[in-house]
């Protein structure tokens, strides 16, 4: 680490980010673009969850899978897919896009943009104040002039069921790593990991059963889940419902598992995926008042609201309130330039939809579920769309009637619906459910975002024949 500017020492730094996933890697990005100095700190890899264990490993997974079944979806194409998945392609693949679980490359774009980094576990010990002790023990301590970002993440939570700790389970770190395909797997849980890792290791030749409590990707339209179930069923997946494991041996190899209905599962391993922790016990956070252990509760600016002076952020997961990639970086990049203009004394635009608000965060977040088939989704489901306006309506249509549809593959399944806002007459949310219809949604969320009319869509005219043409199909439906 050399010395930065000139008048500021080794240690200290316009802004200190604990953690570099990509939403740590953002907001010292945008804090450097806006002219301060800044220094990651960062325990494991360089790059974080997604890069590694998370977005970039499943999918690599998974896009071999539906790469084939698009092939067999299509007569012609059909008749020349004479094989079956290389397994041990589709691992060397994700291996590469896992960056072989190497750094080097995110360490060089850190360098390339003028961002320090500093390897270790980061605990604050006091007012902008970041201790660093390496592997080796040693120690470096870091003062920031303008502020702290917080930006560690979330960790698998694995639930307190007897013996489960003790029996060495999956959790997604391992699930999205793994170098060989188990003979069968067990998945406890129903939402976007689990369904992914069903998917993927179904299709790569294990024996998968999902022990599922309620329903599949419960925050989504229920019609969703249904049909994923459908199709994970349809691919040899057990979905079982309802059920709950009430202890979990491993011996020899072989971990046991006793269900609440008395029925016993013998698997190969054991995939935990029942959500998420926030990673904020062991920052140093009573040193400055703050509870440590659960989300840290942040304004639109991602400025934690419980401590006084406004030199401590939180972006990403850790905060809660979403946890997905895109949308961290979505707030670190309101986060970065809003501590820039804060230490030059500028304006901030931190009003709903203003620069440096993550205003999205509430109302207005995409995602996609890389499941067969393919569930995307903007918005409010109609469920919290009831919740929150006077005068709601869902607007449904079968995706495979759409002519672009039975193109893109024969026999096509899927469908969408909108949910308006009636009394405005705008679309809050909108969910696709069919084979790659994650291309479709981003121009859901422009209109969700956009608060555009529905008599104005009926001028934003999709193109022939393209899937896109549902959008004619809704607002025919819909009646203007």
């Amino acid at each position: 680490m050399g010395l930065r500017r000139g008048a500021l020492m080794p240690d200290t730094y316009d802004v200190i980010v604990i953690g570099a996933g990509p939403v740590g890697e953002n907001v010292a990005d945008r804090a450097v673009a806006g002219g301060l100095t800044a220094v990651i700190v960062e325990a494991e890899l360089v790059g974080g969850e997604c890069s590694y264990w998370a977005c970039m490993p499943s999918k690599a997974l998974l896009t071999p899978i539906m790469a084939l079944d698009a092939a067999r979806a299509v007569a012609g194409a059909a008749e020349a897919v004479t094989g079956e998945l290389d397994i041990a392609a589709v691992l060397k693949r994700r291996n590469s896009f896992a960056g072989h679980w190497k750094d080097d490359g995110q360490v060089s774009w850190l360098n390339g943009v003028g961002i320090d980094l500093v390897r270790g576990h980061g605990r604050i010990t006091g007012t902008r104040r970041v201790s660093v002790t390496a592997a080796a023990g040693e120690v470096t301590e870091l003062v920031a002039r303008q502020a702290v970002a917080i930006s560690t993440g979330t960790t698998a939570t694995v639930p307190n069921i007897p013996g489960l700790s003790g029996s060495a389970p999956w959790t997604s770190r391992e699930a999205t790593s793994a170098q060989h395909i188990p003979t069968s797997l067990a998945i406890l849980g129903g939402g976007v990991v689990a369904t992914e890792m069903a998917t993927a290791y179904a299709a790569l030749g294990a024996s998968v059963t999902m022990l599922v409590r309620s329903r599949l990707l419960g925050g989504l339209e229920s019609f969703a889940g249904e049909m994923v179930a459908q199709r994970l069923r349809a691919g040899g997946v057990d979905v079982r419902f309802g059920v709950t494991p009430t202890r979990v041996d491993r011996s020899e190899g072989v971990t046991t598992i006793v269900l609440d209905s008395g029925d016993e599962l013998q698997v190969a391993q054991f995939l935990v995926a029942t959500g998420r922790t926030p990673a904020t016990g062991d920052l140093g956070l009573d040193s400055i008042g703050l509870t440590p252990g659960g989300y840290l509760a942040v304004d639109d600016t991602m400025r934690v609201t419980d401590i006084d002076g406004g030199w401590l952020y939180a972006v990403g997961d850790v905060n809660g309130r979403v946890l997905l990639t895109h949308q961290g970086k979505y707030q670190a990049r309101a986060a970065g330039d809003v501590i820039a203009a804060r230490a030059a004394g500028g304006e901030i635009d931190d009003a709903p939809w203003g620069r440096h608000a993550a205003t999205a965060d509430h109302r207005s977040v995409p995602s996609v579920v890389f499941s067969q088939p393919e569930v995307a989704s903007v918005g409010l489901t109609l469920a919290k769309a009831e919740k929150e306006f006077a005068a709601v309506r869902a607007v449904d249509y079968d995706l495979g009637k759409v002519a672009g549809a039975g193109l893109h593959a024969d026999g096509y399944q899927g469908r969408v619906r909108i949910v308006v806002d009636t009394d405005r007459e705008v679309i809050v949310g909108a969910t696709f459910v069919g084979a790659e219809v994650g291309e479709m949604l981003h121009a859901a969320t422009i209109a969700v975002v956009g608060e555009v009319p529905i008599k104005r869509l009926w001028h934003a005219v999709p193109s022939y024949p393209t899937m896109s043409e549902v959008w004619l199909r809704l607002l025919e439906t819909f009646g203007r």
